[in-house]
């Protein structure tokens, strides 16, 4: 098996972005998956919550977080995207977050998936962090991604 190498430092090992202009613009997708582990009785005050719904505000703080993923990640390009989402549920022991990003672009939306999964998460721990400071960010993690050059990844079940 050969040996990968890691994209992001040039030859001399200083940190670098990567030249994508070559690459074909393709439509790309990724998901990424966030928990935010919360008490049973924290859960339930969910609805009461004087800030606002914090379900609702932390789906929009993904779509946010999405579009400013460039500004936050150094080396990250600054991605045009299409679509936007996230899903924040309540299930027992936390909130499960899913997020989703697609483009057409030379590079992929993974990055985009990721940073809106965990500031959705942190968006979460904001608007409750009253009422528990032991909340737990958890398993932030991508789920799948298609398209360009690396091909598609699907996260396996357990992993």
């Amino acid at each position: 098996m050969a040996t990968k190498r890691l994209s992001h430092y040039d030859k001399s090992g200083r940190a670098s972005m990567v030249d994508v202009s070559a690459k074909a613009n393709t439509k790309r997708t990724a998901r990424a998956h966030a928990f935010v582990r919360i008490q049973p009785a924290v859960l339930a005050r969910l609805p009461e919550n004087p800030k606002g719904n914090p379900l609702e505000v932390a789906r929009i703080a993904a779509i946010q977080a999405a579009k400013k993923t460039s500004e936050l990640i150094p080396m990250c390009h600054p991605v045009a995207v299409t679509h936007v989402d996230a899903s924040v549920t309540v299930e027992a022991g936390g909130v499960r977050i899913e997020t989703i990003a697609s483009t057409v672009s030379g590079t992929g939306v993974e990055m985009e998936a990721l940073t809106a999964a965990a500031v959705a998460a942190l968006t979460v721990y904001d608007m409750t962090k009253a009422l528990d400071k032991a909340i737990e960010i958890q398993d932030v993690f991508l789920l799948e991604k298609t398209g360009g050059k690396s091909g598609d990844f699907r996260r396996k079940p357990g992993n």
